[in-house]
């Protein structure tokens, strides 16, 4: 009797595909098996690279004249550990009963690039069907999908080249200018941080993501605060006023004066005053009066870096941790597929989305959510996300965003706080979505200051106060929920909610204020202040914002032209960017502080940044991780074939070589 064989990436997977396929036998060593469906599991990589020293003995000791190291053909092995796992999984690929095989593998480049390798190493039964099955939750109906609608694998061959070219430059980057560099800087490097030996370890994301902290710490530390002093001017009538900002433009008197220090402000407190002192008995009229609503939507939906950072900020914990989280959320059914760059939805997922809604009506026992949910039905709150920006298929390209499944409720009491916390931010994103926008009343207003011999000082304001609070009802900020969690009694809860009653008064009184002037309109002159100022250096990175640095590297990159070229291709992959922190971390290049999550190099990552600078700075700029990036992602899309890549990436290795062994 023939079978089909389904290889998941974990045995907690291929449990929830045997739910699904009503496979009830008991487990075997490794596998379980029915009448008609076999499924087994990789414990993760089971195959792995091999080292320099497999292909050749003396490439075990680190010289110069054995760089740099290019296999012709490359060498793999079995990782020793899993061993027994292989052993079963090659097994059953192999029997004759087999007909069709199913790789289950995570739905992404890593995830193909695990199976790929075991196929490789096992050879599969030659008559077998080979397919894909390519999912993006947990749910049994997702999963029944996957396997209904798998493709041929052969569809899926060039993301399987873009991952093993990942794997290949990740290999000789590594591997080739890690023993360079060594060779060349070791014992300087040692003689530094007080060591009686050290090596020096790069490699194509990591080196980058070094340099951004070093570069952004450098920044900082250099940094030299300027003093300068604004002017504010205060208008109005004997009974009630406003403030507006000083601002030079073309009419000023000081217009492109050397005694600015930019156009809000001067150099020195003694020309400020200087300034006023020219602005006495002077006539003020309304030039400009602008008075429109303004509507804001809920933000796009979450993917991995913005999820990532969101945590950072309000549970100050890493992004490997955030990731290990919604992982758990994921196989536990409650959330979709963790590891996408898209921040929307697919079309056809959209058409389906009531389903979630409903799921998260029944099944969530959240009162707060609850009491959303409620709202939208009562408000009829519409539904229909198709021409909204929440759906867009040209911005998804393995998956769509995070969204909760509606599912999975029977795990959700078992979870820890933190995964049940972080569970509801995902939710309240996407009821966010539902919920109509906020709407705001905004003011602007323009003052100027007539002045002798037809010149003008303009003074500006802007008042804006929220009207509607839309989908702000359920994304409250950040810094709101926690000053509302700091509160630890009745009392500082009170005063909270009278600190934000008053700041919203003053702002609805100054909007009538500024409500009931006319353009033309001459005002009063009460007075004028000097507001001291200083300029301030930038933050330093924490562990999540780092995260978003590293997904939008474009930014980073100077060249209007390359960073269009690469746009969207980061540092890293959404699967991949907490580890790269967490590894640089480990080897001791950065320091973060477990309590605020901000992130300082160490001392010895300024030296490695250092010799990287002084040898191939390159290295350090984004431009060239995020180009190689992008040249995998053409790789995964067959617009440039796996040999032109390799070859590319060949001769950078060889003409970095040549260059650097030149200089010794």
């Amino acid at each position: 009797m023939s079978k089909k064989l389904i290889i998941t990436e974990k045995p907690s997977v291929a449990m929830e595909f045997a739910k699904a396929l009503k496979i009830t036998t008991s487990r075997k060593n490794g596998y379980l098996e029915s009448n008609d469906w076999i499924i087994t599991w990789c414990v993760g990589h089971l195959v792995t690279m091999s080292y320099p020293e497999k292909y050749d003995e003396k490439l075990k000791f680190w010289r110069l004249d054995t760089l740099p190291f290019i296999p012709e053909q490359w060498k793999y092995e079995i990782i020793p550990q899993v061993q027994n796992q292989f052993n079963i999984v090659q097994q059953l690929l192999q029997r004759e009963d087999v007909e069709e095989i199913y790789n289950a593998g995570d739905s992404g480049r890593e995830g193909e690039y695990i199976q790929r390798l075991v196929f490789m190493m096992a050879k599969p039964n030659p008559k077998a069907k080979m397919k894909r099955v390519w999912i993006d939750s947990q749910t049994e109906e997702e999963i029944l999908r996957g396997i209904r609608e798998a493709k041929d694998m052969s569809e899926y061959d060039s993301l399987s080249d873009s991952a093993y070219l990942r794997a290949k430059e990740d290999y000789l980057i590594g591997i080739n200018f890690s023993r360079l560099l060594s060779i060349i800087f070791g014992r300087r490097l040692a003689q530094n941080i007080h060591e009686d030996r050290a090596s020096i370890s790069v490699g194509r994301v990591m080196t980058c993501v070094l340099g951004m902290v070093v570069s952004r710490e450098r920044e900082i530390r250099n940094f030299v605060k300027t003093k300068y002093y604004k002017i504010m001017g205060e208008f109005g009538e004997e009974q009630a006023s406003f403030k507006a900002d000083w601002k030079a433009t073309e009419k000023s008197t000081v217009w492109e004066s050397p005694k600015l220090y930019n156009e809000t402000g001067f150099k020195k407190e003694k020309d400020a005053k200087e300034f006023i002192a020219s602005l006495s008995n002077k006539k003020a009229i309304i030039t400009e009066l602008k008075k429109s609503k303004q509507k804001e939507n809920a933000p796009l939906l979450f993917n991995l870096a913005e999820i990532q950072n969101e945590c950072t900020k309000r549970f100050k914990i890493k992004p490997d941790e955030t990731l290990e989280i919604i992982q758990n959320l994921y196989e536990k059914k409650l959330v979709t597929y963790p590891r996408t760059d898209a921040r929307v939805l697919s079309t056809a997922v959209s058409k389906e989305i009531n389903k979630n809604l409903n799921g998260i009506a029944k099944g969530c026992k959240n009162e707060e959510i609850q009491g959303y949910i409620k709202k939208m039905v009562e408000e009829k709150y519409s539904t229909n996300l198709a021409k909204t920006k929440y759906v867009n298929d040209s911005k998804i390209t393995d998956h769509y965003a995070i969204i909760p499944t509606g599912q999975g409720y029977e795990n959700f009491n078992g979870l820890p706080q933190l995964q049940k916390d972080i569970y509801l931010v995902i939710v309240k994103r996407f009821l966010a979505i539902f919920y109509p926008p906020a709407e705001y009343n905004k003011i602007q207003l323009t003052i100027e200051v007539e002045m002798d011999k037809d010149k003008k000082e303009t003074f500006t304001t802007s008042e804006r106060v929220c009207i509607n609070q839309g989908f702000l009802e359920i994304l409250k900020p950040v810094d709101k929920e926690n000053k509302k969690k700091k509160s630890t009694n009745g009392e500082q809860d009170v005063e909270n909610k009278e600190e934000e009653n008053k700041n919203s008064e003053n702002k609805s009184a100054d909007l009538e204020i500024l409500k009931k002037l006319k353009k033309g309109q001459e005002v009063l002159i009460k007075n004028f202040e000097i507001k001291e100022a200083e300029t301030s250096p930038p933050n330093r990175y924490n562990s999540g914002s780092i995260i978003l640095a590293m997904e939008n590297a474009g930014k980073l990159i100077e060249e209007e032209e390359l960073r269009e070229q690469i746009k969207g291709a980061g540092i890293g992959t959404s699967a991949t960017r907490g580890e790269i922190i967490k590894k640089l971390e480990k080897i001791n290049y950065i320091e973060i502080n477990n309590k605020t999550q901000i992130i300082t190099p160490s001392q010895k990552g300024e030296y490695i940044y250092d010799i990287v600078m002084q040898s191939m700075p390159d290295m350090l700029n984004p431009k060239l991780t995020a180009s190689w990036e992008k040249g995998l992602d053409m790789v995964a899309k067959k617009e440039i074939k796996p040999d032109e890549f390799m070859t590319k990436l060949e001769n950078y290795i060889n003409s970095k070589f040549n260059k650097l062994v030149v200089k010794m």
